[in-house]
C-alpha cells in the first residue's frame, strides 16, 4: 500500500516539486545517491573498490524530452568513464544506462547510436555497460537495442524484472548473456505483472534457476538473504565457480552484507547512482522496502 503511493509519486510532477525542494529530503537522499557530480561517483567508486567491492555507476535521469538532453547524458557518461580510466579498475567499474535517458522515447535509432558511443567509451576502459530495464512498455525496444549492441559489444548486459509475466521466457532467450535479475520497481498493471510479494519472489527463483543453468553471467540483484542463499545453492548445483556470477546491491543499503559477501569470496557489485536528477530513483527505492520508508520518515521527524 505504502509502496504503491511512492511509486505513483515517482511520476507525479507536483510531488516531484514538493519533495525536491524540501531541505529535509537531502539528508535522506545522500544515503542512496553518491552525489551530484562525477567526482562524487569516482570518490564512491574508490572507496568501494578499497573495500573489495565492484561497482556499476548510473548517471541519474530518464525520459528525456529532447535530443539536446539525450546528448548531454551521453557526454556525462563518456566524461565519467574518462575520469575513471586512470584508476584502471577495468570491469570492476562498469556503467548502467537507461535508454530513455539517451533518447529511446524520441528515436530508437538515436538511442542505439548513443548507447553505442557509451559502450565504446567503456571498452576503452576495459569495462562494459548494462542496460537498465524500465517499465514494461520499453522491454521489447530495450532488448532490440541489446541485440544490436552485442554484435560489437558482446559483454553488454541487461536487467530483467521477475515480476513481469514475460521474464521467464526472456531469461531463456538470454541464458548466454550478462543478465541482472531484479524483482522490479515500477508500478505495473496486473495484466502484465505479478503484484503479490510471494508471487514475485517465486518468479525470481524460477528465473534464477534458468540463468544459473545457462552459459551466461547471472547478476543476482537482491538484498534478500533467502534469495542470496538460493542463488548460492543453485550455483553449487550447476557447479559454477564464484567468478561466474555476482551479487548486486544498491548503494547505501545493507553495506555490512555487501562487505561480508565479498569477504566470503563472492563477487559483489554496488549500484552507485549520481547526478542531480535523483527524484524518480529515490522514490522507487522508498517503494521497494518498508525499511527505506521508515528511515525516510524517521529522518524527517528528527528535524
Amino acid at each position: 500500500m505504502v509502496g504503491g503511493v511512492f511509486l505513483a509519486a515517482s511520476r507525479n510532477r507536483v510531488a516531484r516539486r514538493v519533495v525536491s525542494r524540501s531541505p529535509l529530503t537531502r539528508r535522506v537522499v545522500d544515503r542512496f545517491v553518491a552525489g551530484e557530480q562525477p567526482i562524487d561517483a569516482v570518490t564512491a567508486t574508490r572507496r568501494l573498490a578499497d573495500a573489495g567491492l565492484m561497482v556499476t555507476i548510473d548517471h541519474l535521469g530518464e525520459e528525456v524530452r529532447d535530443t539536446a538532453a539525450a546528448v548531454q547524458t551521453v557526454k556525462a557518461y563518456v566524461g565519467l568513464l574518462e575520469a575513471l580510466r586512470p584508476l584502471e579498475f577495468g570491469d570492476r567499474a562498469e556503467v548502467s544506462v537507461k535508454l530513455s535517458a539517451v533518447g529511446q522515447r524520441l528515436d530508437g535509432a538515436m538511442a542505439l547510436d548513443h548507447a553505442r558511443r557509451i559502450c565504446e567509451a567503456a571498452r576503452e576502459n576495459g569495462s562494459t555497460v548494462t542496460l537498465d530495464m524500465e517499465d514494461h512498455t520499453t522491454v521489447d525496444a530495450t532488448l532490440e537495442v541489446l541485440r544490436a549492441l552485442r554484435t560489437d559489444f558482446p559483454d553488454t548486459g541487461v536487467a530483467l524484472q521477475s515480476y513481469l509475466f514475460r521474464t521467464e521466457a526472456d531469461c531463456v532467450d538470454l541464458r548466454d548473456s550478462r543478465v541482472r535479475l531484479v524483482k522490479g520497481a515500477y508500478r505495473e498493471p496486473a495484466s502484465v505483472a505479478y503484484r503479490r510479494k510471494s508471487e514475485v519472489d517465486l518468479a525470481y527463483v524460477r528465473c534464477l534457476r534458468l540463468l544459473m543453468a545457462g552459459d551466461g553471467y547471472p547478476m543476482v540483484a537482491t538484498h534478500d538473504d533467502r534469495m542470496i542463499a538460493i542463488a548460492e545453492l543453485l550455483a553449487d548445483r550447476h557447479e559454477r565457480s564464484r567468478d561466474s556470477y555476482e551479487f548486486q546491491m544498491l548503494y547505501g543499503i545493507r553495506a555490512d552484507k555487501q562487505r561480508a559477501l565479498a569477504a566470503s569470496g563472492a563477487n559483489v557489485r554496488v549500484y552507485v547512482p549520481y547526478g542531480d536528477d535523483w527524484y524518480g530513483y529515490f522514490m522507487r527505492r522508498l517503494a521497494e522496502r518498508p525499511a527505506n520508508v521508515a528511515f525516510f520518515l524517521r529522518s524527517l521527524g528528527s528535524k
